[in-house]
């Protein structure tokens, strides 16, 4: 490692976007070439096959990115016009700042099911799948989080209509 981890460095660095994503990348690399050892009888791994096993997961962090970079320019083309989750109208409103005060008191479990089936327009099938949750506790959190919506604003709601 003294020997040859500037090179692997500079290797990593050469097919990363920073130093930090380099060196996370170096030691992935290492941790792999470790696992590699029983099978090799311990003995040290060669240079070429460091190199390779580095370019591998550097190519996989390319990949994984480009992906992420892709996807996330997506969501933003599509919903560049459109701000689903702020509305200026309502900023002022009374009734929506007593009811984002009402969905923050919320615990984060069922905050997150509200905010991804109403706001973000989501199924409880997307829901499970996006919380890694069953469908069934997706409903459920969403059943105790409106019950609980309803506990806070029914006060709210006979003063006005009283």
């Amino acid at each position: 490692m003294d020997e040859n981890s500037p090179r692997l460095l500079m290797y990593a660095r050469q097919r990363t976007v920073s130093t930090a994503d380099a060196e996370d990348l170096l030691q992935d690399a290492i941790v792999r070439l470790w696992h590699y050892q029983a099978e090799r009888g311990y003995v040290p791994p060669d240079l070429p096959l460091a190199f390779h096993t580095l370019r591998f997961i550097t190519l996989d962090y390319g990949r994984r990115r480009e992906r992420t970079h892709r996807r996330d320019n997506k969501i933003i083309e599509l919903n560049r016009d459109v701000d689903m989750w702020h509305d200026p109208a309502l900023e002022d409103d009374e009734d929506a700042q007593v009811l984002r005060k009402a969905v923050d008191s919320l615990p984060t479990k069922l905050r997150e099911v509200i905010t991804l089936k109403i706001w973000g327009g989501l199924t409880f099938a997307e829901v499970a799948q996006s919380l890694d949750i069953s469908h069934n506790t997706a409903a459920s959190r969403y059943r105790y989080a409106m019950e609980h919506l309803e506990r806070k604003l029914k006060p709210l709601h006979s003063s006005r209509h009283a």
